[in-house]
């Protein structure tokens, strides 16, 4: 077999190996065994062969991992998403190249060499994740390496590294015992062992530090309502639909005294801001409850739409308003739409307004609660808690929208990122969806409550505040930074061969 195919299956078998350790179905073990398999393909590579098998992990990757993409919106936009991804893994490639150069200089056989090694190809990883999940439009950070892990222990490593450096973790953990397992015939025992026992014991690292996490600022009564609604973006459904479903399904259930209700976003199908009767229905949820109502809905502002969440009280009307910051590109915006459009006017007729970046901050204050607020694909955009956090966050309220994508794995990978979301932060978040998977989870991870898709319900629960300070948010920007730092630095080697 030539050398090209063994590596592009390597590539794609891993990438492969990689996309299934997310749900579904979820066999995270096989992350550990494609995130090596794709590195490894790029060994010995040249600059154009590292692009070839960097597009092909990337699609290969993305095209399994956001399959759900396809349920109602087709196979156009996903493959114009998996294709910019498959791109920028491309890019990632020639990073990949230009960082084996360096690594097959190292003594490969010495722990040192091996350690040295896999930091510089995990961060070599991190940067092509990091610059993918910033750019273009925001990029997509979806589908990072940590995630695969949120349902298990791994997921502690988030508390003490953040989003991107458990994932180097996740990363360079792997790439060690790859390099070991490959030389395990001419090392002695003893050395086998300690890269074993430093692998583990920097995997373990955050378990002492959550033992000594505690809330200890009180909590919040939460009544979360998922409604079941028909809100995606080809529903049939009448204007105040979703509203209907939503109060149904919050006086279906014994609620009792709650300090706050929130409905997911667009539940509130018809903006109370310009809308006397859905103001009047808005008046009666804050007023029955005698609690704030905060709930997702479309605003506007001159000639520009957002997507907000507005915090409503019985007399007062809207007393806080947060817009969406991330608006998703080619969903809920379209970017150089005088460019795209005409390229393709059938399918971004689906994109009929461009929703605005919101500016507001993003946290709203329910009695002694600070409430950082994240919109659906919010969820992913890690400066947007940084700013909450700044902003004295101390429970975090996820409202989000995930009827476009039918019975598929989506909405649960995107509890799981709440789910990362909490360790990270050491705050309770409130994840709210019109159609599932809603669930209230606690700061180690762990739910409070949950309800099963596409069923209608309302969890009434005490979520605990905190205020701790981890490790994640001080350290997690910064390392990001040195780890991107490091992972683009080789890139060098390749300019000054060609200029040699």
């Amino acid at each position: 077999m030539k050398p090209l195919v063994r590596r592009l299956l390597l590539a794609g078998l891993g990438a492969l190996a990689a996309s299934l350790a997310l749900p579904e179905p979820g066999i995270w073990p096989l992350i550990f065994v494609g995130i090596p398999a794709i590195v490894f393909s790029f060994r010995g590579a040249t600059v154009r062969q590292g692009i070839l098998l960097g597009f092909v992990a990337g699609f290969v990757y993305y095209g399994s991992v956001a399959r759900w993409l396809t349920v109602y919106l087709g196979v156009v936009p996903w493959l114009g998403l998996v294709s910019q991804q498959a791109v920028m893994f491309a890019l990632g490639g020639i990073l990949f190249v230009a960082s084996w150069r360096g690594v097959d200089r190292m003594n490969l056989h010495s722990f040192v060499g091996r350690l040295s090694a896999s930091v510089l190809l995990g961060a070599t990883w991190i940067a092509r994740e990091s610059i993918a999940a910033q750019w273009p439009w925001g990029g997509f950070a979806w589908g990072r390496a940590i995630q695969a892990l949120a349902d298990t222990p791994f997921r502690y490593l988030v508390t003490m590294w953040g989003m991107t450096g458990a994932s180097a973790v996740i990363v360079i953990a792997s790439l060690f015992a790859t390099f070991v397992w490959q030389n395990v015939p001419v090392i002695k025992g003893k050395a086998v062992h300690l890269g074993g026992v430093v692998a583990v014991v920097a995997l373990m690292l955050p378990i002492p530090y959550l033992m000594l996490v505690d809330a200890g600022t009180g909590s919040i009564r939460v009544a979360a309502v998922q409604g079941n609604s028909d809100s995606a973006l080809f529903s049939t459904a009448s204007p105040g639909d979703s509203i209907q479903q939503h109060y149904s399904a919050l006086t279906a259930t014994p609620v009792g005294d709650v300090d706050v209700v929130i409905w997911p976003e667009n539940a509130m199908d018809v903006d109370p801001l310009r809308n006397s009767s859905t103001a009047a229905i808005a008046d009666l949820v804050s007023t029955q409850f005698r609690a704030d109502f905060i709930f997702g809905t479309i605003t506007q502002s001159g000639d520009k739409t957002f997507n907000s969440v507005l915090q409503w009280r019985a007399g007062s009307g809207a007393v806080d308003q947060y817009d969406k910051i991330h608006p998703v590109p080619f969903a809920e915006y379209l970017p150089a739409r005088e460019f795209f459009y005409p390229l393709a006017p059938s399918m971004f007729d689906m994109v009929p307004r461009d929703y605005t970046q919101g500016t507001r901050d993003t946290v709203m204050k329910v009695g002694e609660a600070v409430a950082g607020i994240a919109i659906c694909y919010d969820i992913v955009d890690d400066g947007i808690f940084r700013s909450m956090l700044a902003e004295g966050a101390n429970v975090i309220f996820a409202p989000t929208n995930n009827s476009d994508f039918g019975h598929s794995d989506e909405s649960i990978q995107q509890l799981q990122i709440a789910r990362l979301r909490a360790v990270e932060t050491g705050r309770s978040v409130v994840n709210v969806s019109t159609v599932g998977v809603s669930a209230m989870i606690l700061p180690d991870g762990s739910d409070i409550d949950r309800l099963a898709p596409f069923t209608a319900g309302t969890m009434v629960k005490d979520v605990p505040l905190s205020t701790v300070v981890t490790p994640a948010s001080v350290i997690g920007y910064p390392l990001e930074i040195a780890l991107m730092f490091i992972g683009v630095a080789p890139i060098v080697t390749v300019f000054r061969r060609r200029t040699a």
